[in-house]
């Protein structure tokens, strides 16, 4: 048996939940739910599992209704980048913290012409008060000294000995940026549930922070079933290659989550079992064994263990066999949820976007990916009854179906910009359909 890779790291919790922000709908910021009419159904209140082969949106809406934010953590500016804010923000300084000036030049007191004083002010220094009739050079971004009326630019003054002149009218406060322009100490910068980014880090280092909360990113570990899947190489007869184990783990890190451990598995009931119950991860996903034939294992599995059931199939295709189940029953007494994935690659990639993407969202603290509402200039095929996740490109406000949308196929989804959410008997020409990102 292949060996297990383990690359998750312990995190000690410290506290507090961070509210979730709002869904976009239907083209505007605006709803609560992360689907808009078009894709609305009669609701399930939370938490209840749903019937089999349940409406897509209702699926989706329970996964990213299933679990709370994880616990909040602190962690340092350079540990921070992926995880989601789990308070306000604030700043604990003006920004800027004093006034400092927009330009190269000359920081003057009063009409001119002025006597130029002959040391300059470079960032970083506190000047001593500026008299009136003086002038002194100033950086961009060194403090502006007491007195000054402006800044003239470098450019626009004339050095004459030691007498300088402008050649217009320099109006009082010119090219000075004012102590809080930015904002006040105590002004909220971000919201709790931003998605730290680098450009977060920036703005919390500029407000004075070394370190913040954010919430704890939810451990998975993936489990991939099949005794046909060849790890390397060209797949001999009656094989196929494993395409989910190099897809997985750098799709579960994009959508906010750390990886714990992979683990590949024969289609066997007992080491399934044992994989499962062992698991310390938030979250586990297995990828095949989800339907109803001789090899497939994961119902019972999850009976014998005592989960519960939240999502059991979906009326989405491809995918329809994918499942949400509650682990209640794992040492630790720490909630814990298995999202299984059917085993071919395009339905597996149907069910992370489904169940995955807003479970560990909502676990991570960050707000559920939206819904975006587009125009199909040509029409989409349907299905009679469910729902179709359709692989397509945004040209121009549009949604262009690619092909290749067949449970077991790739190649079109690897060049896509969306999955076109088709409802039930397709979308003709000139409507609209509800996309989905690939990832956050």
């Amino acid at each position: 048996m292949p060996p297990r890779r383990s690359l998750a790291d312990a995190d000690t919790s410290v506290g507090s939940e961070a509210s979730i922000g709002a869904e976009a709908s239907a083209g505007a910021e605006a709803s609560t739910r992360p689907e808009a009419a078009a894709c609305a159904g009669p609701a399930t209140p939370v938490g209840e599992p749903l019937p089999r082969h349940a409406p897509w949106q209702q699926a989706r809406r329970t996964a990213g209704e299933a679990a709370v934010p994880l616990p909040a953590v602190t962690r340092s500016l350079a540990d921070a980048v992926g995880h989601a804010l789990a308070a306000p923000l604030a700043a604990l300084t003006d920004l800027p913290a004093f006034d400092t000036s927009a330009m190269d030049g000359w920081a003057v007191s009063g009409a001119g012409p002025w006597r130029v004083i002959r040391d300059g002010i470079l960032a970083g220094q506190v000047p001593d008060p500026l008299a009136s009739g003086t002038a002194r050079r100033i950086a961009t971004g060194a403090p502006v000294p007491d007195g000054t009326s402006a800044v003239l630019r470098l450019e626009d003054g004339t050095v004459t000995g030691e007498t300088l002149s402008d050649s217009g009218q320099l109006a009082p406060g010119r090219d000075i940026r004012p102590r809080g322009q930015e904002c006040a100490v105590g002004t909220t910068l971000l919201t709790a549930g931003t998605t730290v980014t680098p450009v977060v880090l920036a703005v919390a280092a500029a407000a004075g922070y070394d370190e913040f909360l954010v919430h704890r990113r939810p451990v998975v570990d993936v489990l991939v079933t099949g005794d046909e899947l060849a790890q390397s190489g060209v797949p001999r007869a009656g094989q196929v290659r494993d395409a989910l184990s190099p897809l997985l783990p750098s799709w579960l890190e994009s959508c906010g989550a750390r990886l714990g451990e992979v683990r590949l598995l024969a289609d066997q009931a007992g080491p399934l079992a044992t994989e499962i119950v062992g698991s310390a991860a938030d979250v586990i996903i297995t990828t095949g064994s989800t339907s109803v034939g001789q090899t497939d294992h994961l119902h019972r599995v999850l009976r014998e263990a005592g989960a519960r059931l939240l999502v059991d199939s979906v009326a989405v295709r491809p995918g329809h066999p994918m499942l949400l189940a509650e682990l209640t029953q794992l040492p630790g007494g720490q909630r814990r949820w298995l999202i299984g994935l059917p085993g071919n690659p395009l339905a597996a990639i149907a069910g992370l976007v489904t169940l995955a993407l807003p479970l560990l969202r909502r676990l991570g603290g960050h707000p559920w990916p939206p819904l975006r509402c587009l125009t199909v200039d040509a029409g989409i095929p349907g299905h009679p009854r469910d729902v179709r996740l359709v692989p397509a490109v945004v040209r121009d406000g549009t949604a262009e179906p690619i092909g290749f949308g067949g449970p077991a196929m790739l190649r079109g989804i690897a060049v896509a910009d969306v999955l076109a959410v088709v409802p039930p008997g397709g979308a003709p020409a000139g409507s609209h359909v509800m996309t989905l990102a690939l990832t956050p």
